[in-house]
């Protein structure tokens, strides 16, 4: 490899280590996020985790002055608001990633016959199901370890 070649690779490889470095912090930071809406008044809340599932639902103590019916529809309205909420959260989380990575040279573009890097963008942790106030959600367990990060698909010796 001629010397300018060895320069962009480093170039690239550094980019690519920042790349998902970055993506691996926005999926986590992606995988905590919630939206809580009100419906009917305050009478009815409900939390959706970063997947838009239902994960709390609380109801004030003049609820019953709704019918089931109107109790139904707010709900499901509440959880639909919410949802957009938290994809709209998601969305706004992965904007500078996606700006860096399109910034960045294609290994494809610099060697002819280069695979497509594109696989190994890190999968992303399992979102939580409970209420944010759980003691099971991630983070609320004072003994829980720290999560290491993901490994360097550069370096050698990892």
């Amino acid at each position: 490899m001629n010397e300018r070649l060895q320069e962009d690779m480093a170039t690239m490889l550094s980019g690519l280590s920042h790349q998902m470095r970055s993506i691996a912090e926005v999926q986590k930071k992606r995988s905590l996020l919630t939206a809580t809406v009100l419906a009917e008044e305050k009478r009815i809340e409900v939390t959706v985790n970063a997947d838009g599932l239902l994960i709390d639902t609380k109801f004030a103590g003049d609820v019953l002055d709704l019918t089931m019916d109107e109790i139904a529809v707010a709900i499901t309205k509440a959880v639909q608001d919410a949802a957009a909420q938290v994809q709209k959260k998601a969305r706004q989380l992965m904007e500078p990633v996606m700006e860096h990575r399109n910034s960045l040279p294609k290994l494809s573009e610099m060697v002819e016959g280069a695979p497509d890097l594109a696989g190994l963008i890190p999968q992303p942790p399992k979102t939580p199901i409970v209420s944010p106030d759980s003691p099971d959600w991630p983070g609320n367990k004072p003994d829980e370890p720290d999560d290491p990060g993901p490994v360097s698909v550069v370096a050698d010796r990892d």
